[in-house]
């Protein structure tokens, strides 16, 4: 399978996380940790179901995967953190899968599972785990982020092949970093005010990458949640010196208005086709 390919495949799998790619390792001043005055939209616990259709010139509506975004609470899993009094930590997963004939028709079968652990308070990012499968080819990748040192370290491994070499990396940073499943979680928290954009400074495969977040429309959309009034941002992940530099086009997420700012739909444009990506079940659980 040829590289492009798979790239574009790893895209529509993270296309809804914010996407991963390939820019020069730097060092960068990210956004200062705010400590949250509230419990956030998505605790205690929340879990959102999705299907993907894909859609290229007379190909419309074709199924071709679903996933599963899920946070829960956790108890602290560092001392330091215990020392200085932080409750918990946030536990966002995600579960990315092929489905539908026309993607087994072209083999183009996968299914990414990542995991990442926050620090509930101000938001910090601790650690990031990914499991990706595509076709016979698997790679397991841990990240873990020390603000305390500034040190971003991350290593991906065979696990068909034990004996071989990971490839790692560390990567100096200052401030706050998110990664492409928490980073999601992270513009949920903003006020998103159109026409006010934002950064985000996100750790992938060993490098460190700013994303502008467009806030660019209101208005009304018919979702499973009914008719309601939505927010469209736009995360700046295409293009040169973006986190998909290889590839142009553009990636759309609408939330919902409330302060929840559920996730009610997204659309990937590529040279490959768009990809729709629709909520149809959510599982939310007040905090009390």
């Amino acid at each position: 399978m040829s590289l492009k390919r798979r790239k574009s495949r790893f895209a529509f799998a993270l296309g809804f996380l914010v996407l991963c790619a390939f820019i020069s390792v730097r060092i960068v001043e990210a956004q200062k940790p705010i400590a949250a005055a509230h419990p956030r939209p998505f605790e205690p616990a929340e879990e959102l179901f999705y299907d993907a259709e894909f859609n290229r010139s007379l190909l419309r509506g074709l199924d071709i995967g679903e996933f599963k975004l899920r946070s829960t609470r956790s108890p602290i899993i560092t001392e330091s953190d215990r020392k200085d009094g932080k409750p918990y930590s946030l536990i966002f997963s995600a579960d990315v899968a092929s489905k539908g004939f026309f993607t087994k028709l072209f083999n183009l079968k996968f299914h990414e599972q990542i995991e990442s652990t926050v620090e509930a308070t101000t938001f910090t990012l601790q650690k990031t785990t990914i499991l990706d499968e595509q076709g016979k080819r698997v790679r397991a990748t841990e990240t873990t982020y020390d603000r305390s040192i500034g040190k971003m370290s991350w290593s991906q491994r065979d696990p068909n092949n034990p004996s071989a070499e990971p490839r790692s990396a560390v990567v100096d940073f200052s401030g706050q970093l998110q990664d492409v499943l928490s980073a999601i979680y992270f513009i949920r928290t903003q006020p998103l005010r159109v026409g006010q954009p934002f950064d985000i400074f996100i750790g992938e495969s060993g490098r460190i990458h700013r994303v502008p977040v467009l806030v660019s429309e209101r208005k009304t959309m018919k979702t499973v949640l009914g008719r309601v009034k939505v927010i469209r941002v736009e995360p700046q992940v295409f293009g040169a010196d973006r986190l998909i530099r290889s590839e142009n086009g553009q990636f759309t997420i609408w939330l919902t208005e409330d302060n929840r700012h559920i996730p009610v739909g997204a659309r990937i444009k590529t040279e490959y086709g768009t990809f729709d990506i629709k909520l149809k079940r959510a599982d939310l659980r007040d905090a009390r």
